[in-house]
């Protein structure tokens, strides 16, 4: 990650499932944060001049051989230093105390009371309502350290402020701690002295000028649209940089929504003004995936048709190109953070970035660099950048879309037939959601085709056909969700429109599984 032209807090991760949200917390009161692994050297942690450092809560027992390992002279720096959960029993176990199991393990809501406040808890209560998720607990503190907060059970805070090192053993990160905003804000803003310039302002400016710099005056880039919000946002990034030197490639795979490729096209080249080639590759799509009915399958043939379409169509760019003097050299993605942290977590690359997500496996002959002007933002960041970039919010309040479009969502085979069913009646389900002002408040919404055929009555005429599911999930970030709990006149809508409407289908049903155990589609 390069280094950027703002305050910095870096959060050294040790495999907390909450690492990422204590970065967006920080980033919610404009501080640029970044997660790094905790075996990252030292030398570049600081290479990144950060203000302060967070150590991250992990699974692990500080005292168990497999226990992440940090540099524990990350604690000798002088730099002001926050553990959270596993991050306090770091600093406790490597500067002399002793951590043990806990004979109460602490889980859920719990009640933090101060006993000798200090700088990070300026201007909260006495009591706080806190998260907590720990097994172990510090016995005995490391010389230097008081205790500054308990629980009934346990110690819940201590602090040496003479080293600048402050931890607590509950999660401010999570919605869960009423005032765990407020305690990182005492921690990044007044006790770090970060400076809150982590803008959309800022990031596009010095976004712009750093593609400029790294594509020249004469460099040309490709980028692969989907007409979604993340490829849309770099694309527009892109071509503030260099304008009509970015070709974006559109192709229909043929499990898009309904009318998506005319609307998709219409948008970049009206509203967004971006040169657009769109390539109608359906009826190749479709022929690939005729009698599959296994998911995996489906999702590699489909990426890998992606690649080898985008692939002709760049070369005839890159000949194009050629003839008038100039060659092709970058290719923009729509890389997000969280594929960053990911891919470089504290147990090694243990999610590589999917390839029908991101353009990936592309020919080496291409030898094309990239261009990732979003790799440091998250999803909802995203979105704020587009809004002052005055992107239209049809495209940036657009709903998380697979890559592999329709086809994970058609169980069995994917035939021409099923796309246009579901086309259907997934255009309904949206727009009644929209309608009833829900679009927004939920993460996904859709429908699902499933292989299952059912007896129905219509008119005076029995039935046999499809059977719809439709799904409706809240969530933050994806990682988990929960059903949304939909109004029953808005269900009564989409079940009598579909059934009505599209023929094919007559019985729709409402998937009421949450994640985990399920996942948010159904392939």
């Amino acid at each position: 990650m390069d280094t950027p032209q703002t305050s910095t807090i870096v959060i050294l991760d040790f495999g907390s499932q909450y690492t990422q949200l204590i970065a967006r917390r920080i980033r919610e009161f404009n501080v640029f944060s970044v997660v790094l692994p905790c075996t990252t050297p030292l030398d570049k942690v600081l290479a990144l001049q950060p203000k302060g450092i967070v150590l991250s809560g992990g699974p692990s027992s500080v005292y168990d051989d497999t226990a992440p390992k940090a540099d524990p002279k990350v604690l000798e720096t002088g730099l002001p230093v926050l553990g959270i959960c596993y991050g306090l029993q770091f600093m406790t176990h490597h500067l002399g105390g002793k951590v043990v199991p806990a004979a109460a393990r602490e889980y859920g809501h719990a009640e933090v009371e101060l006993v000798d406040p200090t700088a990070l808890f300026h201007g909260l209560p006495e009591k706080l309502e806190v998260w907590m998720s720990h097994g172990d607990h510090a016995e005995t503190l490391a010389p230097g350290f008081r205790v500054t907060a308990r629980t009934a059970n346990a110690v819940a805070s201590i602090a040496d402020e003479s080293r600048k090192m402050w931890a607590v053993q509950f999660h401010p990160e999570v919605a869960h701690t009423k005032q765990g905003m407020a305690l990182l804000k005492n921690f990044a803003v007044d006790i770090c002295g970060a400076k809150q310039d982590w803008t959309p302002e800022h990031f596009i400016a010095t976004t712009v000028a750093k593609i400029r710099e790294q594509v020249g005056e004469t460099g040309h880039a490709i980028c692969g649209l989907s007409g979604g919000v993340d490829s849309s946002v770099a694309a527009v990034l892109v071509a503030r940089a260099i304008g009509d030197r970015l070709t974006c490639i559109f192709v229909n795979n043929g499990v898009l929504r309904k009318d998506e490729f005319a609307k998709v096209q219409k948008t970049m080249r009206e509203e967004l003004k971006l040169n657009v080639v769109a390539v109608d590759a359906s009826e190749r799509f479709l022929g690939k995936l005729a009698g599959v009915t296994d998911p995996e399958k489906k999702r590699k043939i489909i990426g890998n048709e992606f690649i080898s379409v985008f692939d002709d169509e760049a070369k005839k760019i890159f000949e194009a190109e050629k003839s008038s003097g100039e060659e092709i050299a970058w290719l923009v993605q729509g890389t997000l953070y969280p594929d960053v942290i990911e891919s470089a977590s504290v147990h090694g690359p243990s999610h590589v970035i999917k390839s029908h997500h991101n353009v990936g496996g592309l020919p080496e002959d291409m030898k094309l660099k990239l261009i990732e002007p979003l790799r440091d933002l998250f999803k909802d960041e995203v979105r704020r950048i587009g809004r002052d970039l005055d992107m239209p919010e049809e495209i940036l309040e657009r709903q998380p879309f697979p890559g592999p479009g329709l086809a994970v969502r058609i169980l069995g085979e994917v035939t021409p037939d099923r796309v246009a069913i579901l086309q259907e009646a997934d255009a309904i389900c949206v727009e009644e959601i929209k309608r009833a002002g829900l679009y927004r408040k939920v993460w996904q919404s859709f429908a699902v085709l499933l292989p299952v055929k059912s007896v129905g009555v219509m008119g005076d005429q029995r039935t046999y056909a499809y059977t719809c599911a439709i799904r409706a999930v809240e969530s933050e970030d994806g990682m988990t969700a929960d059903w949304a709990a939909l109004p029953y006149e808005v269900l009564r809508a989409i079940s009598s429109r579909i059934v009505s409407e599209v023929r094919g289908i007559n019985r729709v049903v409402y998937d009421i599984t949450s994640k985990p155990p399920g996942t948010i589609e159904w392939e």
